[in-house]
């Protein structure tokens, strides 16, 4: 378990890292005070000042801030002592405010955070994708009595469209057809250099409780220089997609919130998948941890960006609307609407651990 919680705390300290860098630098960029960069929530564990910010570590490795000079409409106050003095509290305005700097800048700033996320994954995925290659969507084999087969599919045909969505992964296939619910998929696939399509109408299982193509697919492909380049952006590509279309169920009601998982979840999966690994050597055990971590930032990334209050997505929200009105909402009103954003996710997140402790003692 301490090897679980030493990866555990790793994983999660590169993705926020990643993530509240991406603040940092842009809003450098910009000339934006960045008064406080945190890695963690919860008490400080270690904490310096070096030129205008604060660097601080705190005990729980499941958060971060990047704060801003102004930003809500607070401002640090340059005559306090050193713990006062990058404290977010009322005073006069100081140089390089957030508010001050133009819409743009402020908006770039914002998105910068998810945007490192996805570059984060994007590094992540050249190591595993080099050392490990991927799985090209080749169909293997075909099950007797099932609508592929029936199609016309035969082995060797290489899937390259579904329903339209360009296909480059296997994982891509398998991910199209657990979601499908039995909708008809038009398959666009691949036979000795010439491009064909089908249409297929998925067959349900009794055993399995879910909707069968009809096919066993996979083949191993090595990468290396533009191709490696290549299939790590369709890795990524996959993890957004997945992402999007797990957050598009939730919201239809198609999955449910104990489909959710939060820190302790997420341990546990790293233990559980850890377990896995182990018996073929530390350096799989290595490769699956990076491609977890693809996962999480990407998911970080995603989740940011939707359009919630205290989220990246809905401070952008509030900065596209001055875009369109041509001012600013003040920002005593954004900040109570932030407020209770966070308050709300507070309250989701107190639910999703004690969701994740129920699941690991039923």
């Amino acid at each position: 378990m301490l090897v679980t919680m030493i990866v555990f705390i790793l994983v999660f300290s590169i993705v926020v890292i990643s993530h509240e860098l991406g603040h940092f630098l842009i809003a450098k960029l910009n000339g934006i005070r960045v008064l406080e960069f945190a890695i963690g929530m919860g008490p400080v564990l270690l904490k310096f000042t070096k030129g205008e910010t604060r660097y601080v570590l705190r005990l729980l490795p499941i958060g971060g801030a990047c704060m801003f000079e102004g930003e809500d409409g607070v401002y640090s106050n340059d005559n306090e002592e050193e713990d006062k003095t990058n404290s977010a509290k009322p005073s006069e305005k100081q140089e390089g405010s957030f508010n001050d700097a133009n819409v743009w800048s402020r908006i770039a700033t914002v998105f910068a955070g998810p945007f490192f996320n996805i570059v984060l994954a994007y590094l992540l995925s050249l190591i595993v994708v080099g050392f490990s290659g991927v799985t090209i969507p080749k169909i293997n084999a075909l099950t007797e009595g099932y609508p592929a087969a029936e199609a016309g599919l035969q082995a060797g045909d290489i899937i390259t469209k579904m329903n339209g969505e360009r296909i480059y992964l296997q994982d891509e296939v398998t991910l199209f057809s657990a979601l499908n619910r039995g909708e008809t998929i038009k398959i666009e696939y691949k036979r000795d250099g010439k491009r064909n399509t089908t249409t297929v109408v998925p067959k349900f299982s009794d055993e399995d409780n879910r909707y069968y193509i009809g096919f066993t697919i996979g083949e191993h492909l090595e990468c290396k220089g533009l191709s490696l380049i290549k299939y790590s952006a369709y890795e990524v590509r996959y993890w957004l997609n997945a992402t999007v279309k797990s957050l598009l169920m939730l919201f239809q009601g198609k999955l449910s919130t104990n489909d959710l998982s939060g820190p302790v979840g997420i341990a546990v999966t790293i233990d559980e998948t850890i377990e896995v690994a182990k018996p073929y050597g530390l350096p799989t055990v290595v490769l699956t941890m990076i491609n977890f971590a693809v996962l999480l930032s990407v998911n970080l990334g995603v989740m940011n960006l939707l359009p919630i209050p205290a989220l990246d997505g809905g401070r952008l929200l509030f900065l596209l609307i001055e875009v369109v009105r041509g001012k600013p909402i003040p920002p005593e009103k954004e900040g109570v609407v932030h407020f209770i954003g966070f308050v709300a996710l507070m309250v989701l997140t107190v639910f999703v651990f004690y969701n994740d402790l129920v699941k690991i003692f039923s």
